[in-house]
């Protein structure tokens, strides 16, 4: 188990340092944050260049992204271009939010998907099973943003229930979570499905039901807990889907999390900004699918991680 550990952290780092990379390369494609700062003011060559050198922009770029990499090892993130703010505090500030939504949206796609998909496989082929299946249809159909707009217009515009943006209030996350839970639920339904069609037509079952236990206690403490292991796998891997995906949500409900701190930065060519916000947000995406795959020999006894 240790050496599995090890490994994986070896390949969180090479992945953090490629990720990075890339990121430090491609946002000063997107132009001078030195004009971006000058702004509508009319200056010469001379005081661009030295907002340049104030910044340390006028130094190669691999002289750039080393000071970024020895602040990271330090745990320091370097300061913001616009407002010369700490980037570790920012981050600090927009990280909670960003978890909660995360979060909350997994655990409601859960509630949501687990039940239906488990309907679905027991009921096959019935009319519950197809009006599960359209309906999970429809919910891949929809764009995040086209489905967050048609969510504020339904609920809060034409109804008044809930707030249309913000997150002053518990009530505030209700709208985004269920936005990006409806996404999320969508998929999740086929893939509880499928898994639970192929537990049930296990030997395993059969025997469990030959044995006399109760539908309820071979449907829940036998055949879940199998179909368990590869709707782990998958939520996993939907974490980093769902962190990009966060980042539009966040800019329709004006939620404070990474997605929006992210958005501003490239809007701005805030390396700094980028740079960390990225680093967090990869480093989350690894540290979940790492202990996704710890996970599997709480569920399943027999899966080890000894190599």
């Amino acid at each position: 188990m240790l050496f599995y550990i090890t490994k994986r952290l070896i390949q969180a780092l090479f992945v953090v340092f490629v990720v990075t990379l890339l990121v430090a390369w491609a946002i000063r494609l997107s132009g001078d944050p030195a004009v971006m700062l000058a702004g509508a003011g009319n200056l010469s060559p001379q005081d661009l260049e030295n907002i340049r050198q104030a910044l340390g922009l006028n130094q190669p770029f691999w002289v750039q992204y080393g000071q970024f990499i020895l602040g990271l090892l330090h745990g320091q993130f370097g300061f913001s271009f616009v407002g010369h703010r700490s980037v570790g505090h920012m981050i600090a500030q927009a990280l909670p939010a960003t978890l909660e939504l995360a979060v909350s949206s997994l655990v409601l796609s859960i509630v949501i998907a687990l039940p239906m998909g488990m309907l679905a496989a027991i009921y096959r082929g019935g009319k519950l099973d197809q009006i599960i299946r359209v309906i999970s249809l429809i919910g891949l159909s929809f764009p995040n943003f086209w489905l967050a707009l048609l969510l504020v217009l339904f609920f809060s515009i034409t109804l008044g229930w809930l707030p249309p943006s913000g997150a002053d209030s518990g009530v505030g996350l209700i709208l985004p979570s269920l936005t990006m839970a409806i996404i999320l639920s969508a998929i999740n339904v086929r893939l509880v499905r499928t898994t639970m069609l192929e537990t049930l037509n296990s030997q395993y079952i059969l025997v469990a039901r030959g044995k006399g236990l109760s539908e309820w206690q071979v449907l829940f403490k036998h055949a879940l807990r199998n179909a368990a292991i590869p709707l782990v796998t998958y939520l996993g891997l939907q974490f980093g889907s769902l962190v990009g995906g966060i980042v539009v949500i966040e800019q329709v409900f004006s939620w404070p999390g990474m997605g929006s701190l992210a958005f501003n930065a490239i809007s701005n060519r805030d390396y700094a900004v980028l740079q960390g916000a990225v680093t967090v947000l990869a480093l989350l995406v690894i540290g979940v699918n790492l202990a996704v795959d710890l996970l599997y020999g709480l569920i399943d006894p027999r899966i080890r991680h000894d190599n």
